[in-house]
């Protein structure tokens, strides 16, 4: 009895599993080929096409879910998300508008995401309040920019500069001291200009005993030059708010100089780049920056012989020095991008400056009627550091004549790299 009721199991499952698991993938088989080719018989359904209503895809934290499932990017979600609402263009058709997303590619580089109402490319340095309104933080915004690269042992010429304000007799009352003071205070740099003032051997809370210095701005890096400041703190879009940018060394001598008359010489004789004539008696490198005494402006000079190859060329024409440059906002924007990161003493920028205007040798000029005198205080070389029994000046100096050579070298190979790259011959005139 026991053997007959465990053989017939046996026997009949023996036989049945077999063919069980034969039909079970002979048919898994054959419906994974019939879906296959009842797949690709149909044309694709496009879920656009169903107008499903926004409701239905509520405001999703993309973040989060790129976080849960990694493998999927918020580029990827918005893409699909897009996919089923479709794209609609704006009525000007600039850009892709869609509940999900805004690309612009007139943008800025970076902000194509954002709407371009809310984008704000440009800055100034216009201080404001803490309280109160924005519209209402500006009683006038200052239309020109100075700047002075600066050490506290020089504070009298800057000082002089800003407000130049004379000393008084000993029997001055009081009074008259401060009616001279209000006379006085913004005659050189008045309320139309921004000062900055870049301090190099880090003092800058001394300079409080000046009134003016309460509205500047101060930056401050120790060791640092002028031309090291403006490429990181004068980006032609963080000064676009300026018509001119001075960028003035500090041993600068200005009994002879008003900086808004001198603005009216550059708009009436159409000066791009200038720089105020230098007093001749004082040592100077270059005929073009001496002053004249019959003439408001000059544009040209004549050289040493063999100095100049070309009459409309650097150092007879198109032509100033680095010390006291005035620039207008569309020529910054140019020397700006000039500049070299690591070529901080900025030799070889006034023989390139001409790059930058056309026809430079009518759009660079020395303005005669106002003038200065650079009294060649060497205050920024005494930071250099003193090397086997040499003066720290002298490896600044070193420094300045090899920056020179390199400024020179990369702009004739970036000049004949890209008339190579056009397919044309370079022209003979390259940076001196």
């Amino acid at each position: 009895m026991v053997l007959t009721k465990m053989g017939n199991p046996f026997r009949g499952g023996s036989i049945r599993k077999p063919n069980e698991a034969m039909r079970l993938i002979v048919t898994t088989f054959v419906g994974v080929i019939f879906g296959f080719f009842l797949g690709v018989s149909f044309p694709t359904l496009s879920l656009t096409k169903l107008n499903l209503p926004s409701s239905l895809f509520p405001s999703i934290d993309l973040t989060y879910i790129e976080d849960k499932y990694s493998g999927l990017s918020t580029n990827s979600l918005l893409n699909a998300l897009s996919s089923l609402k479709g794209r609609r263009s704006s009525s000007s058709g600039s850009y892709m508008l869609n509940d999900t997303q805004i690309w612009v590619p007139t943008n800025p580089p970076g902000a194509e995401r954002l709407p371009p109402g809310i984008v704000v490319s440009e800055s100034d340095f216009y201080l404001r309040r803490l309280w109160g309104l924005p519209d209402e933080d500006l009683t006038i915004k200052p239309q020109y920019l100075v700047t002075f690269t600066v050490g506290y042992d020089q504070k009298k010429n800057i000082d002089a500069a800003i407000k130049k304000v004379g000393p008084l007799s000993p029997s001055g009352c009081k009074l008259f001291f401060f009616l001279l003071l209000l006379l006085n205070l913004y005659l050189q740099f008045s309320e139309n200009f921004t000062i900055v003032l870049f301090h190099y051997d880090g003092r800058t809370s001394e300079w409080d005993e000046f009134e003016w210095s309460k509205r500047a701005i101060h930056v401050s890096i120790q060791k640092q030059t002028k031309w090291w400041y403006a490429k990181r703190f004068l980006h032609p879009d963080i000064v676009a708010a300026y018509d001119y940018i001075f960028i003035w060394d500090e041993d600068l001598g200005v009994e002879h100089f008003d900086a808004e008359e001198y603005i009216k010489l550059l708009r009436k004789h159409g000066l791009e780049i200038s720089q105020p004539g230098l007093e001749p008696n004082n040592g100077l490198t270059w005929q073009m920056t001496k002053r004249r005494g019959n003439s408001e402006v000059h544009k040209d000079t004549e050289e040493k012989p063999g100095w100049c190859t070309d009459p409309h060329l650097p150092p007879c024409a198109a032509f100033v020095e680095i010390m006291a440059t005035v620039f207008s906002r569309d020529a910054w924007r140019c020397v700006w991008h000039m500049i070299q990161n690591d070529l901080v003493h900025g030799w070889g920028l006034d023989f390139a400056l001409r790059k930058c205007v056309e026809p430079a040798h009518e759009k660079i000029g020395v303005v005669d009627a106002q003038w200065i005198v650079h009294q060649s205080v060497p205050s920024l070389g005494n930071q250099g550091k003193a090397d086997n029994g040499r003066a720290p000046w002298e490896g600044v100096r070193e420094r300045c004549r090899r920056e020179w050579t390199m400024f020179q070298d990369r702009m004739a190979s970036a000049e004949t790299a890209y008339y190579q790259a056009m397919g044309v011959d370079p022209p003979n005139s390259t940076a001196r």
